[in-house]
């Protein structure tokens, strides 16, 4: 069954919650009216009916677990080199976790498929026709894919750790060392925090290659840009780019300069919560 098939059945199934089969009496309409709970299950039966979400979800986790470990077993041989320059800048805790890089790509498109693969079909007319009060819809993709990313990412992130410590043997670190469990936890919450940022950004844009480039120019380009700044504009603007911001939360001994760790992620996270309200707004004034 396609997606846009599942979708159309999932909403006809919450119309008629809504408005009852005909003939039935008042009681009835109110026992299945529709609910926060409804349009949260309505959106986990659509999240998994994406075929992309399995592969896009794989790809992160196999990314965040697999380039760590390359890395470590690259870092581990070069640090072991006599006189090696990597020797005192080694991380081990950061080298494991470098895959995040890389799987926030994945993660933030599926977020943002997870909102324009309806408009791309035309069935976010029979999602907002079975939830016109509309704002329920986007709590509920934004909780479902959340939850969904949060418990995946960490998992991943934890697993990349310890995957990489073992590579790197009596180099490597635990997670009581001090600043370690947290930078792994906060991976996996910086990598879902991206993927909330791509459904807001999916729902502002309606549209996936609008929405994926805004996003990447986002967390790549601005980064890249801000290189370029004057030095004195550079220390008060770079650490607060998103990116920037977000990923301080991974580093075990942050940079001079950067902001404080649980600082630089609710930096992010205030990102992601503008971009929602901004698409909140816009879902209730926009036609579907």
């Amino acid at each position: 069954m396609s997606a846009a098939n599942v979708t159309a059945n999932v909403t006809a199934n919450v119309a008629v919650n809504v408005t009852g089969p005909r003939g039935t009496a008042g009681p009835a309409v109110d026992r299945h009216r529709v609910t926060q709970g409804r349009v949260l299950r309505s959106e986990w039966i659509k999240l998994w009916s994406l075929r992309s979400t399995v592969y896009t979800l794989v790809a992160a986790v196999v990314t965040t677990i697999g380039a760590g470990i390359l890395l470590c077993a690259f870092l581990a041989g070069q640090a072991a080199l006599p006189g090696s320059p990597h020797e005192a800048l080694f991380d081990p805790a950061g080298a494991s976790l470098r895959g995040v890089s890389l799987a926030q790509l994945a993660v933030g498109v599926l977020g943002v498929l997870l909102v324009t693969a309806e408009y791309s079909t035309g069935m976010i007319r029979a999602t907002l026709s079975a939830v016109p009060r509309r704002l329920p819809v986007l709590w509920a993709k934004a909780g479902v894919f959340g939850v969904v990313a949060a418990v995946l990412m960490i998992a991943a992130s934890a697993a990349a750790f310890l995957f990489g410590q073992a590579v790197l043997g009596e180099r490597g670190t635990t997670l009581a060392a001090d600043g370690v469990a947290r930078a792994v936890a906060g991976a996996g919450l910086y990598l879902t925090v991206v993927g909330l940022l791509g459904v807001g950004l999916g729902f502002i844009l309606r549209n996936t290659a609008g929405a994926v480039a805004t996003l990447f120019g986002l967390l790549l380009v601005l980064p890249t840009l801000g290189e370029v700044l004057p030095a004195g504009w550079a220390r008060h603007v770079v650490p607060y780019l998103p990116s920037n911001a977000g990923q301080v939360i991974m580093s075990v001994h942050p940079a001079p300069g950067d902001l404080a760790p649980w600082t630089g992620f609710a930096v992010f996270c205030g990102y992601a919560a503008a971009t929602i309200a901004v698409a909140a707004v816009l879902l209730k004034r926009r036609d579907a």
